[in-house]
């Protein structure tokens, strides 16, 4: 038996970050891991899929070398490089994280978690071992696998999800995507840069990234609509047959009711994700559950003393960034540190196709609905000096302020590099920042950030470059 001050159950980027942040504290603490360390952000989602996206925007590059004044010839994507590198970088990331844990003293246990009464996590090693370990706090941070829809199967051949994606041994001639959420359009970006003819099938009405703003998605559909991706939004997948030497997915108008069939070679199930929460002991201690997710209170504390649960496996974004955020305020929480809880209205999210989409609160739809009378400002990249000294003219900058008091209630953005500036509006908005304080903060000129300041201004009338 051995005994450590907390245990967490996967070490994705909610669970090292909770476990680096404990030893901070100076808590002993284990980490039980059944695959990689770093979880699925960092081997199989975040950090992988944007390597292989920078390699499609590389080819692009190439492919309009002449619009820069640069003539190049025969250059060709090479598939199985470019996965070599995706897996290369990501196994990079999970050293990485191997020696965080080690610099902060931090144990690893390899195998299958489960908690058992008694305070208890029993682990289950590849070869069957089984040992237990215990701690008065665990957290279970156990993260979430692709979600797999009724109508589509997963094979792992034909039909296959985000991990199969990046690994694939041969490029498809065709690719029918169901999904148009951040997966879904980041590998139909990808593809299609390679030359694989790509449909998209999203069951919701908008379309492309239909969580975010309404402008951002028909912006993001006209531009990949040019980029040749046929994109079929609406539409619901009635079945798919794969008995053939390729696959033939039936499709419904969910508006007319006309069905279709589309032929491709593989489809890529995109449809979101489903949190872990099987098999890992939370009916044997009776943690409460609700719509297959943890129920647990600000500090992220369950409804059994001494286990807590972050990530994927809780109600809130399933977002890494929003993962390591709860396992920081959890551990703080438990160490009486009196963290404060998370402003889930102030959360960003950022695609990572090209253009890049991101955004943060209320989109102008949900602003209205909410009452507020609202103030709107956009500006587009196109009147943008830097983005067309880069040749990145594509999408805008929207914010929306509250009239009466001046309040930042949203901002959405599609373009080269908005990933890289939603942090200030993130800022802004815990800072309370007003419209007019924006406005009169000095922007580096030229700088695709400066449509930020300029889209305030066109919301309040005083824009210059429009």
């Amino acid at each position: 038996m051995m005994n450590y001050d907390l245990i967490v159950i996967g070490t994705g980027p909610g669970g090292y970050v909770a476990a680096i942040r404990a030893a901070q504290l100076g808590m002993k603490v284990g980490v039980v891991e059944r695959e990689s360390l770093g979880g699925i952000c960092l081997n199989w989602g975040c950090i992988p899929t944007k390597a292989l996206l920078k390699s499609a925007q590389v080819f692009n590059y190439i492919k309009h070398a002449q619009d820069y004044g640069i003539h190049v010839e025969g250059a060709t994507a090479q598939f199985g490089s470019m996965i070599s590198r995706s897996r290369d970088i990501a196994g990079g990331m999970s050293k990485g994280v191997n020696f965080l844990l080690r610099k902060n003293k931090i144990e690893v246990l390899n195998g299958n978690g489960k908690l058992v009464a008694g305070k208890k996590v029993q682990v289950t090693a590849e070869n069957g071992t089984v040992t237990e370990y215990t701690a008065p706090h665990i957290i279970i941070a156990t993260g979430g696998r692709a979600k797999e829809l009724p109508n589509l199967p997963i094979d792992g051949e034909k039909v296959i999800e985000y991990r199969k994606a990046m690994t694939l041994e041969t490029q498809p001639k065709k690719m029918v995507v169901v999904g148009a959420g951040a997966i879904g359009t980041e590998f139909a970006y990808f593809y299609n840069s390679l030359g694989t003819e790509v449909t998209i099938v999203e069951f919701l009405e908008q379309g492309l990234v239909p969580r975010e703003d309404e402008d951002v998605s028909k912006e993001l559909t006209k531009i990949y609509k040019k980029e040749g991706i046929n994109i079929l939004a609406n539409t619901a997948v009635e079945a798919v047959d794969i008995t053939g030497a390729g696959c033939k997915v039936q499709v419904k108008d969910r508006k007319s009711g006309a069905v279709s069939i589309i032929e491709c070679d593989i489809v890529l199930s995109a449809a979101g994700v489903t949190p872990n929460i099987e098999n890992i002991g939370l009916e044997t201690l009776g943690i409460k559950t609700d719509r297959g997710l943890i129920v647990v209170d600000k500090f992220y504390r369950t409804n059994v003393e001494g286990i807590y649960a972050i990530g994927d496996v809780v109600p809130g974004p399933a977002l890494a960034h929003v993962a390591s955020a709860e396992g920081i305020i959890c551990v703080e929480a438990i160490m009486g540190h009196h963290p404060e809880p998370m402003d889930y209205s102030n959360i960003p999210s950022c695609t990572y196709c090209v253009p890049e989409v991101a955004s943060v609160g209320y989109t102008e739809k949900q602003a209205k609905e909410a009452g507020y009378d609202i103030k709107v400002g956009k500006f587009p990249f196109s009147a943008s000096g830097k983005a067309s000294a880069a040749g990145s003219k594509q999408g805008f900058v929207k914010v929306i302020f509250d009239a009466k008091y001046g309040e930042w209630l949203g901002a959405h953005m599609v373009g080269a590099n908005v990933t890289e500036m939603i942090a200030e509006v993130v800022a802004a908005r815990k800072l309370e920042t007003t419209g007019h304080e924006i406005i009169k903060t000095v922007h580096p000129h030229p700088t695709m950030s400066e449509a930020v300041m300029e889209a305030t201004a066109a919301a309040y009338n005083e824009v210059i470059h429009l």
